[in-house]
């Protein structure tokens, strides 16, 4: 055997034999994590011990044996701070809480690297933070560090300024305004309007700065009991959003349903023959794309404002732990994410707006 093989045959067998002592300390860790006891060897990334959990239930074993799924589109809750009141809003104002910017950015860092290519910023509502700010250097850091395909925000619209498209609009691609109706009265009805502001006259400024900005500009209307017999088929054509989402009006536990729900959604609840009959009334308007209770459910991954997966599937918002503690891996496995759902509903498509054939 040549000389320099044996010298490598040694460091070889050590590496080995390192490699295996990490290996067994790193799990030695996590089954000492109720005593918050943590331990550190170079090369290693520092995580914070995660808190004592309730035994998991057979469901959850089952997700751990399941191979991770990929998080391409993810969903950021990253405030709950909202200006308008929503009657149906399913991410109401439970806490105040906002990471700070640079752990934002090394949480979103995590999801680009495990296969994120799609971002949304939503809420609550995304400008109320630093008056657009913090939204507008999230925005940036996705495109132009993270290289993102696809950065879009979602909004009630009133606190957006020409101003905030003149310093950040090239970085987005989408930007989506909620508006559940085209009469006045009924979004003050739904609690979506804001003292003397008129939420329909804005909508057609923001359009308009879309394509003064070469934003892709997007609608969502929620569907319930105060709208559902609503024809909004002439508007929605005239300001030609690239789609036109229409969710089902929907019941979450603890937030717009429940003891200790800061909302009270079932006066604005339709059945699920309502909600068909709006979109057959709607079916000749080519940008509809429809969501249902079923569909919303679990094909979204949902970030909180302390960046943890939310799980949907029984009908209330089940927290996994951090990504920033545990890794997207660990975290993503107790998402309820069906990944077969999202592709089901359309949850791809030609998001980036260097690939959309727009007239601006």
């Amino acid at each position: 055997m040549p000389l320099g093989a044996l010298v490598r045959l040694p460091l070889a067998l050590a590496r080995a034999v390192l490699a295996t002592l990490r290996g067994r300390l790193g799990a030695l860790c996590w089954s000492l994590s109720p005593l918050s006891l943590s331990l550190y060897l170079p090369g290693w990334k520092r995580v914070s011990a995660p808190s004592p959990a309730a035994p998991e239930s057979p469901r959850q074993e089952r997700e751990w044996d399941e191979p991770s799924p990929t998080p391409t589109s993810v969903n950021y809750h990253f405030t709950r701070q909202c200006n308008y009141k929503c009657g149906f809003c399913f991410h109401t104002a439970k806490t105040s809480f906002v990471l700070p910017l640079e752990e934002a950015k090394r949480g979103l860092e995590m999801l680009k690297e495990a296969g994120m290519e799609k971002i949304n910023f939503s809420g609550g509502e995304p400008f109320l933070q630093d008056r657009g700010e913090f939204v507008g250097q999230l925005v940036q850091f996705c495109k132009q560090d993270l290289k993102l395909p696809s950065v879009s925000i979602v909004s009630n619209g009133s606190l957006i300024r020409e101003r905030w498209f003149k310093k950040y609009g090239e970085y987005l691609d989408i930007l989506a305004i909620s508006c559940d109706s085209f009469d006045e009265n009924v979004n003050v009805l739904i609690g979506r309007g804001q003292g003397k502001k008129n939420h329909v006259e804005n909508l057609h400024k923001l359009r308009q700065w879309c394509r003064e900005y070469a934003v892709a500009f997007k609608i969502n209307s929620v569907i319930n009991r105060f709208n559902v017999e609503e024809d909004m088929n002439e508007q929605i054509k005239a300001l030609n959003p690239v789609r036109w989402k229409v969710f089902q009006c929907l019941l979450i536990e603890g937030e717009n349903t429940g003891e200790d729900a800061l909302r009270e959604a079932e006066k604005f609840v339709i059945s699920d023959e309502d909600f068909e009959r709006f979109l057959d009334r709607h079916k000749d308007v080519s940008c509809l794309v429809p969501e249902s209770n079923q569909k919303m459910r679990d094909s979204y991954l949902i970030l909180d404002e302390y960046m943890r997966f939310l799980n949907c599937r029984n009908g209330r918002k089940e927290p996994s732990k951090s990504i920033l503690d545990v890794g997207v891996e660990a975290a993503i496995k107790l998402s309820g994410f069906d990944e077969n759902m999202f592709l089901k509903r359309g949850g791809k498509y030609v998001w980036s707006k260097a690939d959309m054939k727009l007239d601006w």
